[in-house]
């Protein structure tokens, strides 16, 4: 059976709120039930409230509705995020007057309100899950959809495999890519060779390992496979191996079964705010220019439903090079608009299989246009709205 998945496109007709992306989630709000469903509960919003100057993630007027829908059903809901986001969320305009509810940080100021969840994977033994989200009996996942260094794409999974995890997992999480050996210094011994593979990278991902020079350290993030140094590198020296990049995906999905294993199944929304999609995480605290066109937004009760309709709509997408930084060099044949920013082997459909695999989810989904866009130039006469006051 396949999971509903409701749409809002970004797309408008008509010079009218009602066709509004604000508008328009409200009706996601309505097809998802929240109101029949909230009552006396505490309800979790968890979102990415950002940091510094970035003001990509999600305005607080969308935030505000989903508050609103909520307290209409009678929930108690509170927006969460990371300790640190939450003391500046302010800055950028998040409060408990603009959204109409108490900001949480995930596990306290301190981070000292934590569950620890044993669960082997790698280097990870330990899974340290916030205290706030593991309180809550509703969980409404709001997400941004935007790029990722790691996984080349961040939406609803991402918020919750590393913002529903203390800062320790989540450095644990990113580790887990250098479990696995990429670099064989009996292959390589001279330091001058070593010297020449660092070079060879245009994007600064080789460095020698800070606990031994005669190591080297890839930093996953900036590396986009472009494959320069494997060129350089004497054979079997250095790998460039699938295994190190999904390792972090496949961490990614363990951690958000850890966090819905706390919810019951029907205590769990999904949304996916797909609009100014930029290069990478909200974490940098800045914003830089779209690089993907709006779409619009996506909501379901299925996690894995919603992130593969999401990235089905992406797909077919350019990305804008225009507006992408220069740090960047777009790599052919990727699977995905996301990963040809970041790299063939950070194909964003890997988390998602891992996550069905863990029975959070089906990736089949039906999906449903609470609004179906209908061009307004197939009707003779069409009105043109003024603005207001004129």
């Amino acid at each position: 059976m396949k999971s509903t998945v409701f749409f809002a496109t970004a797309k408008q007709a008509w010079l009218s709120d009602s066709e509004t992306l604000p508008r328009k989630l409200d009706l996601i709000l309505e097809r998802l039930k929240i109101k029949d469903r909230v009552k006396n509960e505490r309800v979790c919003i968890k979102m990415h409230l950002g940091g510094n100057v970035g003001y990509s993630t999600i305005h607080p007027v969308f935030v505000r509705r989903v508050v609103k829908a909520v307290l209409d059903g009678g929930g108690k809901p509170f927006v969460t995020d990371t300790a640190g986001a939450v003391a500046t969320a302010y800055e950028r305009g998040y409060t408990h007057e603009t959204l109409g509810c108490p900001i949480y940080p995930i596990a306290g100021p301190d981070e000292r309100h934590v569950y620890w969840k044993k669960r082997p994977y790698k280097n990870l033994e330990q899974w340290g899950l916030a205290g706030e989200i593991a309180d809550a009996t509703f969980l409404i996942d709001l997400a941004h959809v935007k790029g990722h260094p790691s996984c080349a794409y961040g939406g609803a999974i991402k918020n919750l495999a590393l913002g529903a995890m203390i800062a320790a997992t989540r450095g644990a999480i990113h580790d887990t890519v250098h479990f696995d050996p990429y670099w064989f210094p009996e292959k390589c011994s001279d330091p001058l060779m070593i010297e020449k593979i660092i070079a060879s990278c245009p994007f600064g991902a080789l460095v020698r390992d800070r606990d031994d020079a005669r190591r080297i350290h890839l930093h996953t993030e900036p590396c986009n496979q472009c494959g320069r140094c494997l060129e350089v590198a004497p054979k079997g020296s250095l790998k460039i191996d699938p295994v190190n990049f999904r390792s972090f995906m496949e961490a990614c999905a363990i951690s958000t079964k850890l966090c819905l294993d706390t919810f019951d199944r029907d205590k769990t929304v999904f949304i996916n705010v797909a609009i100014h999609m930029t290069a990478v995480c909200d974490c940098f605290g800045f914003t830089g220019p779209a690089i993907l066109n709006d779409v619009g937004i996506f909501g379901s009760d299925d996690i894995v439903a919603v992130e593969q309709a999401t990235l089905d709509a992406l797909a077919p997408m350019k990305i804008i090079e225009e507006n992408v930084p220069s740090v960047f060099e777009l790599q052919p044949n990727a699977p995905h608009p996301l990963a040809s920013l970041h790299g063939p082997l950070k194909n964003p459909y890997i988390v998602v299989e891992e996550c069905e695999k863990l029975d959070l989810g089906r990736r089949e989904y039906k999906l449903v246009d609470v609004l179906p866009y209908k061009d307004s130039r197939s009707k003779a006469g069409a009105p043109y709205v003024a603005a207001s006051g004129l």
